[in-house]
């Protein structure tokens, strides 16, 4: 079982940076893939990034350049970091685990969901 809890979230400007953590819960934490979503209102959940236990990653073309994942196994903590936010970034930002090394974008391959966290870009 894994707890999975973000944090980081706020209203910044347009052109801004914003550091989102991700904490978790779980002795084996260092063994899962651990994957960034976002949903807007009125959309679907999309895939924003994912790193593997190997420190993979794995980005949407969308963030691609301006976001960067990291994670910290010594203290079960995930990060993303995200620079040059524009308003379209505005969404929920889950982060989300999985033990599944196939299809890493898909939100259906994600076992252990956060609750979210707000991030509003204004322009």
């Amino acid at each position: 079982q894994v707890r999975l809890v973000e944090s980081g979230g706020g209203l910044v400007q347009a052109g801004d940076s914003l550091m989102l953590s991700c904490e978790a819960s779980g002795r084996t934490f260092n063994s899962y893939i651990v994957g960034w979503f976002r949903q807007a209102p009125g959309k679907e959940r999309e895939f924003v990034t994912a790193i593997r236990s190997s420190g993979r990653t794995y980005y949407a073309d969308s963030v691609k350049g301006r976001f960067t994942i990291s994670r910290d196994n010594a203290k079960n903590t995930v990060y993303l970091q995200m620079d040059s936010l524009k308003p379209e970034d505005t969404a929920v930002y889950y982060c989300a685990a999985t033990l599944r090394f196939t299809q890493i974008s898909a939100v259906s391959m994600y076992d252990y969901w956060g609750q979210g966290t707000q991030v509003t870009v204004s322009s």
